[in-house]
């Protein structure tokens, strides 16, 4: 088990589990990853009865962690949200181009939160009242590919989806301004008219406006 010190984890304790043979019954290696000892280790023991999955590991800070996929190669890291640190995790893997995939549980219900979850790359989502049936469903569904949540979560999701898509939609950018045209913006700065610009640049009114117009 681990010792409860910070950047530590342990792996010893849970390989009796046992593994099949056949491959495509192989079970998934996971890690578990929370900064509470408790979550770690009552997790740990209430996946030793489940078939399907297989602890490799625990870590409770996101260094150990990192360290923890390097040697243990797990397919999914099981990830307690309620770390302050918790995004630093997903960022930390895809920066290292790690193949790992990352389960989030303990997510709170809330737009916001899922949201930040779907950005960092997270595989799947267990809410914070979710069952252990639920974290196993999510695990299997990271490993084939998928994203799993709930239907509440996913509508968040859409929702938070279609603001961006309204709020980003827009014409395409206007080609750079030309020297002149610059040297003309910075004189409207001024304050100048468009008959003083002309003087001042030696060109005609209707060349002026005509610029004017291209900087709008």
């Amino acid at each position: 088990m681990s010792s409860g010190k910070s950047g530590t984890y342990e792996a010893s304790a849970y390989n009796h589990v046992p593994v099949k043979t056949a491959a495509s019954d192989l079970p998934s290696r996971v890690i578990i990853v929370s900064d509470t000892r408790l979550y770690r280790e009552g997790l740990a023991l209430s996946l030793a009865c489940v078939d399907r999955v297989i602890v490799v590991g625990v870590a409770d800070a996101v260094a150990s962690a990192l360290t923890c996929i390097e040697e243990k190669n797990p397919d999914v890291a099981l990830l307690d949200f309620a770390m302050h640190d918790a995004l630093e995790l997903p960022h930390a893997i895809t920066a290292a181009q790690m193949q790992v995939k990352i389960v989030a549980f303990s997510v709170a219900d809330k737009a916001d939160e899922v949201c930040e979850c779907a950005e960092a790359g997270i595989a799947g989502y267990v809410a914070r009242n979710g069952s252990k049936d639920d974290l196993i469903a999510a695990v299997d569904s990271a490993v084939r590919g998928e994203v799993h949540c709930s239907p509440r979560v996913a509508a968040s999701l859409f929702r938070r989806l279609a603001t961006h898509v309204q709020t980003t939609r827009q014409r395409p950018p206007k080609a750079a301004l030309t020297s002149r045209e610059q040297d003309i913006v910075a004189l409207i700065d001024r304050g100048l008219s468009n008959k003083e610009i002309a003087r001042q640049l030696k060109i005609s009114l209707p060349t002026v406006k005509n610029h004017v117009h291209n900087c709008r």
